[in-house]
C-alpha cells in the first residue's frame, strides 16, 4: 500500500488495531505458580483450553498453512539490471530494484528457509503530464497501476517475469502477486478483452469513506463491469506466467460478494493451469489468496473472512497478532501508548483469543513487518533496548521467530528482516515535515535497500557480506523454519496453552503423534520450570529440537531451564 493513499487511514487504522490489542483475551487464565525454595515453578496442569476450530490447527495437512513467505519490497530491494530503475521513492533506498535483482536472489531466499515470496505491485504505472515528484514516488511503489497487463519497464521486463517464476518454482518457492483491486492511477488502460473498471473518486470500505483527487481514482463495485475487469486481471497472470495467487492490497475496498467471485476466478484458473515444481513434479499454482486489512480482527472478519455460512477470503494477515508480539518483545509504533513498552509475556496468549472472532475457515499470516511497519530492529531500539551493538538485540529477534515457528498458520518474512536489517541511527518516531524526503516517516522506513549475500545491492557495487550476527541470525531463521517442516504440530498443530507469566510463557502443539512445547523466557535472567509428566500426555523426556539435548523425567517431573531472552522447542 502506498503512502499518499494510506495517509487519511493510517493513523485511525492503527489505533484501531493498538486499542484491541490492549483488549481482553479470551479464556486463557494463568495457572498461580508455585514456586519452591529452589526458585522453579512447578506446573501440574494446563491453563487454557486446546485450539482447533481454525484449519491450521486441525492437525491435517495444508499448503497454506505450511506457506513461509519473503515479501520483497520491489524497488527498494536489489538493483540487477541498470536499465531498470525508478531513481526515485519513499524510503531511504537506492530506489532501483528490479526484477533481474529478484531473479540473482533467489538462490540466497531459498537459503532463508522460506517457500514462497510476495512481490509488491509490478504492473505498468505511467506518469500522467505533470505530475508532481510525489506521484512520481507513488508510481515507484507500484500500488497506483496505469496498466494490470503490462510489467512496469522500470522494474523489468515481461521475459523476466517469467524467468522470475519459473527459477522460483524451480527451487520450490511460490511466487505471490500484489493485488491492488480497488484503486488505480485515473489513466488506466483497457484489458486485453476491452474491460475496463468503473471509476470513483469516493473509495468506500472500512471505517466509512474517504475521497480522492489528481490521478489517484478508486472502483465502483456496484457496476458488474468493474467486477469483470478484476477477474481478468485475476486470471491473466496465472494462465501466462503460472503464479500462485495474490497478496490482495486494502482488501476491504472490495464487497464480500466480489471477493467470492474472484475467489473462484482464481481457484478455475489455478486448476486449469500447471507447472513443474522442485521435485520434477507437474503441479497447479497454489491459488493461495491473502487480504491486507490492517485493523482488528473485528473488522478482518468483517471486510475480509465474510461468514461460516457464507464465506469470502479464506485468509488475511494477522495484525492484531503482530501488535501483541512487537508489544512483549519490542514495543510499538505508536510511543506515545500508555502500554508502548515491553509487556507481559502473557499477552501473547491473546495472539490466539483473537482468532475466536473469525469464521471456521479462516488462516491468519502472522508477519513481524512489512513495508508500512517500522522494522523489527528499529522497534527495538525505540524501546530502549539498544542497537546491533548489544546481545539482546539479535535475542530478541530470535524469540520472535521462535514464536513464529510454533505459529498455526502461515507466516512472512518482510526481507532484511533474517539479518536483524534497521536503518542506521534511526529509532525514534520522525515526525518533521522533512520526513518524507529523508525517507524516515514511520510508515516508509522500512523500505530499506536490500542486503544480499553474494550479491551486489546495486549494479557494480561490490557483493554483499553478512556480519556475524547477521549470519548467526539468518541461519537461526533458516534452521527455525526447516523444523517447522519437519514437525507438523508447528504449522498446523492444535495449541493448548500451558503456562505463562510477566516473562514465560509456554505452550503446546499436537498434531498426530507430533507434539512439541514451546518455551519462552523474556526476562533477563534464566528460568526454570517443573513440569509434570501428565502435562506431556506422560512423556518421560523432552527433546531440545535445536541443540539435540534430552531432558529426562524424574520423580514425574521434567525440569527445564530457559536461559534469559530465549525459547526452547521441546518435542516429547
Amino acid at each position: 500500500m502506498s503512502i499518499k493513499h494510506r495517509a487519511g487511514l493510517a493513523l485511525s487504522l492503527i489505533a484501531s488495531a493498538l486499542l484491541i490489542a490492549c483488549g481482553g483475551g479470551g479464556g486463557d487464565s494463568s495457572t498461580t505458580p508455585v514456586t519452591p525454595t529452589d526458585s522453579a515453578i512447578s506446573i501440574s496442569s494446563v491453563s487454557g483450553s486446546t485450539e482447533e476450530t481454525l484449519p491450521c490447527n486441525k492437525g491435517t495437512s495444508n499448503s497454506e498453512c505450511a506457506l513461509r513467505t519473503y515479501q520483497i519490497m520491489v524497488e527498494s530491494f536489489i538493483d540487477g539490471d541498470s536499465s531498470a530503475d525508478y531513481n526515485t521513492g519513499y524510503g531511504s533506498s537506492h530506489h532501483k530494484g528490479d526484477l533481474q535483482g529478484i531473479i540473482a536472489s533467489l538462490d540466497y531466499i531459498k537459503s532463508t528457509g522460506v517457500n514462497a515470496i510476495w512481490l509488491t505491485p509490478i504492473f505498468k504505472s505511467t506518469a500522467a503530464s505533470g505530475q508532481d515528484q510525489w506521484a512520481d514516488r507513488l508510481d515507484a511503489t507500484g500500488y497506483y497501476t496505469s496498466d494490470y497487463f503490462a510489467i512496469d519497464p522500470k522494474f523489468g521486463t515481461l521475459a523476466q517475469a517469467k524467468t522470475l517464476v519459473d527459477e522460483a518454482h524451480k527451487r520450490g518457492l511460490y511466487v505471490f502477486f500484489d493485488g491492488v483491486f480497488g484503486h488505480h492511477k485515473t489513466n488506466l488502460v483497457a484489458s486485453p478483452n476491452g474491460r475496463l473498471p468503473v471509476q470513483t473518486t469516493t473509495c468506500s470500505g472500512m471505517g466509512g469513506s474517504n475521497t480522492l483527487s489528481g490521478l489517484m481514482t478508486c472502483d465502483d463495485y456496484s457496476k458488474a463491469a468493474t467486477l469483470d475487469f478484476y477477474n481478468e486481471v485475476a486470471a491473466y497472470w496465472i494462465n501466462t506466467l503460472g503464479i500462485d495467487g495474490w497478496r490482495l492490497d486494502q482488501a476491504y475496498q472490495v464487497p464480500l460478494s466480489a471477493w467470492r467471485s474472484l475467489r473462484t476466478t482464481v481457484k478455475t484458473a489455478s486448476a486449469a493451469k500447471t507447472y513443474t515444481n522442485a521435485a520434477g513434479a507437474t503441479v497447479n499454482p497454489l491459488g493461495y489468496m491473502v487480504a491486507e486489512i490492517w485493523s482488528g480482527e473485528s473488522d478482518i472478519a468483517t471486510y475480509g473472512y465474510g461468514t461460516t455460512a457464507s464465506p469470502a477470503l479464506n485468509s488475511a494477515f494477522d495484525f492484531p497478532g503482530r501488535y501483541r508480539v512487537v508489544k512483549v518483545l519490542a514495543t510499538q509504533e505508536d510511543t506515545s501508548a500508555s502500554d508502548a513498552k515491553a509487556q507481559a509475556a502473557s499477552l501473547l496468549k491473546q495472539v490466539f483469543s483473537t482468532h475466536a472472532s473469525y469464521p471456521d475457515h479462516a488462516i491468519p499470516n502472522l508477519m513481524l513487518g512489512n513495508h508500512d511497519l517500522v522494522r523489527f530492529g528499529d522497534l527495538i531500539e525505540r524501546a530502549g533496548y539498544g542497537g546491533t551493538d548489544t546481545t539482546q538485540y539479535w535475542q530478541r529477534h530470535k524469540l520472535a521467530f521462535a514464536f513464529m515457528a510454533a505459529y498455526s498458520g502461515p507466516v512472512t518474512l518482510y526481507y532484511g528482516d533474517e539479518i536483524g536489517q534497521e536503518l542506521a541511527n534511526y529509532s525514534a518516531k520522525d515526525s518533521s515535515s522533512s520526513c518524507a524526503l529523508s525517507g524516515t516517516c514511520d510508515d516508509h522506513v522500512s523500505r530499506t535497500s536490500g542486503i544480499v549475500k553474494g550479491v551486489p545491492t546495486t549494479v557494480g557495487a561490490a557483493a554483499s557480506t553478512l556480519t556475524t550476527q547477521q549470519q548467526d541470525l539468518h541461519d537461526t531463521v533458516a534452521a527455525l523454519w526447516a523444523l517447522r517442516d519437519a514437525n507438523p504440530a508447528l504449522a498446523i498443530g492444535s495449541r493448548t496453552h500451558v503456562y505463562s507469566d510477566t516473562t514465560l510463557y509456554i505452550d503446546r502443539k499436537d498434531a498426530g503423534t507430533n507434539h512439541v512445547l514451546l518455551a519462552m523466557n523474556t526476562g533477563s535472567s534464566a528460568k526454570t520450570v517443573k513440569i509434570a509428566t501428565g502435562v506431556v500426555s506422560g512423556a518421560t523426556s523432552l527433546t531440545d529440537l535445536q541443540s539435540g539435548a534430552s531432558l529426562s523425567a524424574a520423580s514425574g517431573v521434567i525440569e527445564v531451564t530457559i536461559p534469559a531472552l530465549s525459547a526452547r522447542l521441546l518435542k516429547f
